[in-house]
């Protein structure tokens, strides 16, 4: 598809590391996914594997490092990097419209790309060759901070930057029990996914922001919220009016929804 004035917001469902190297329907989409955005001049990836305290922390780091922040894989995961250049300027201009939004917000020098963002990026984007950069999820912030995070970051998708939210539409691993990739998916998953999917493309944002009083076994799939706020980042950098559009579903493990959606702005065609 084609995005006339600005790029959409993306959420992506990165679900476990070995998406880097496992096949399975979530890992194809993400290798065609580079194919039908326009290309951005950078990227930026609010991720669930980076929290700050007292704040948003955002990278300046011009050559982030590959961090294999995980234990217990196969020694090929380990091996992989993903070399892209960092993206200061923007990181500087997404920290200043933070702080005019009235966030607290901190830079750092050094932080890398941890596997929220590189894992789907090695696959959307394989030749690392996109200048890309990490905002953090404030500690504790309700779905509505997070929504209004990504209001403030939102005019920069009309610049060019791509802004996704790497988390996951459901994530209770205390609940997972090991298995085939493709093991039956058990109702509270589903149900939950299924709740979220049409209230995002019907634009319910309400209902979304109130989702863990309002939607099915929010707290079973959701014990901690970070892998799902980076959904409400994305939600919010499109802006009002924005299409929630559903372009991806598909389980791993029973209890991980890879579900990815793209958030078009109003003015999109």
């Amino acid at each position: 598809m084609n995005v006339t004035a600005s790029l959409p917001s993306l959420f992506i469902s990165h679900g476990s590391p070995m998406l880097a190297i496992e096949d399975s329907p979530a890992h194809r989409f993400l290798l065609e996914l580079g194919k039908r955005l326009p290309r951005p001049r950078a990227i930026i990836v609010v991720s669930a594997h980076w929290e700050s305290l007292a704040g948003v922390v955002v990278s300046l780091a011009a050559h982030p490092e590959t961090i294999h922040d995980f234990g217990g894989f196969p020694a090929a995961l380990y091996a992989l990097q993903y070399p892209a250049p960092g993206a200061p300027e923007v990181a500087s201009r997404a920290a200043g419209l933070l702080e005019a939004a009235g966030f607290a917000v901190k830079r750092s020098a050094s932080r890398g790309l941890d596997h929220g963002a590189w894992v789907p990026l090695s696959l959307i984007y394989p030749e690392a060759d996109i200048p890309t950069t990490q905002v953090s999820l404030p500690h504790g912030a309700s779905p509505a901070e997070h929504e209004r995070m990504g209001r403030a970051l939102g005019i920069l998708r009309e610049e060019g930057v791509l802004i996704i939210g790497s988390g996951s539409l459901t994530h209770n691993l205390q609940e997972f029990s090991g298995g085939p990739i493709d093991a039956a998916v058990p109702s509270w998953v589903s149900s939950f996914a299924e709740w979220m999917d049409l209230r995002l493309r019907t634009g319910q944002r309400e209902s979304l922001l109130e989702y863990r009083a309002q939607a099915p076994f929010a707290a079973r799939n959701h014990p901690s919220e970070e892998h799902l706020s980076p959904l409400f980042v994305a939600l919010g950098a499109a802006g009002d009016g924005a299409r929630a559009q559903r372009w991806h579903a598909s389980y791993q493990y029973r209890v991980l929804a890879m579900d990815m959606f793209a958030f078009l702005p109003a003015q999109a065609g």
